[in-house]
């Protein structure tokens, strides 16, 4: 059995009926609304255990987390694991020729001179995405 997170969220939604898209589209606007309140959901979720824990009550929402972020790139089509191998390379490339780092005053690693922002239109394009043109509804 594969333990990717994409393939587990893609094994659930075929066996529940769930939406699943294998091309990158726009959704049905209420079903892009549940997917977010269910995105929202988990986060509060993370957030209730991140301090006081239990560390397992904290992982286990950590992994609702991603199994619903998943699941939401799944109904919309998005091979989100190419999406974050693009966002990784942006977040890298904040390390300076010079291997330094610049961060803010509560550790939070910025965005250097170096910076290349990640091209996550591109990476979907890739993915059969044909974006809307400028000013056309959503359907």
């Amino acid at each position: 059995m594969s333990t990717s997170p994409a393939d587990l969220v893609r094994e659930f939604h075929h066996a529940f009926g769930l939406d699943a898209r294998s091309t990158p589209a726009e959704v049905d606007p209420q079903l892009a609304a549940h997917r977010g309140e269910l995105l929202a959901e988990e986060a509060a979720e993370v957030a209730e255990v991140a301090v006081d824990g239990p560390l397992d009550k904290l992982a286990h929402e950590l992994a609702d987390v991603v199994y619903v972020a998943y699941g939401t790139a799944l109904v919309h089509g998005i091979d989100l694991d190419q999406v974050i191998a693009e966002v990784h390379r942006a977040n890298m490339s904040k390390i300076g020729p010079d291997g330094q780092v610049a961060r803010r005053a509560d550790g939070k690693v910025l965005k250097g001179e170096h910076y290349r922002a990640p091209d996550v239109s591109a990476v979907l394009r890739g993915q059969g995405w044909i974006p809307a043109e400028p000013g056309a509804h959503r359907s």
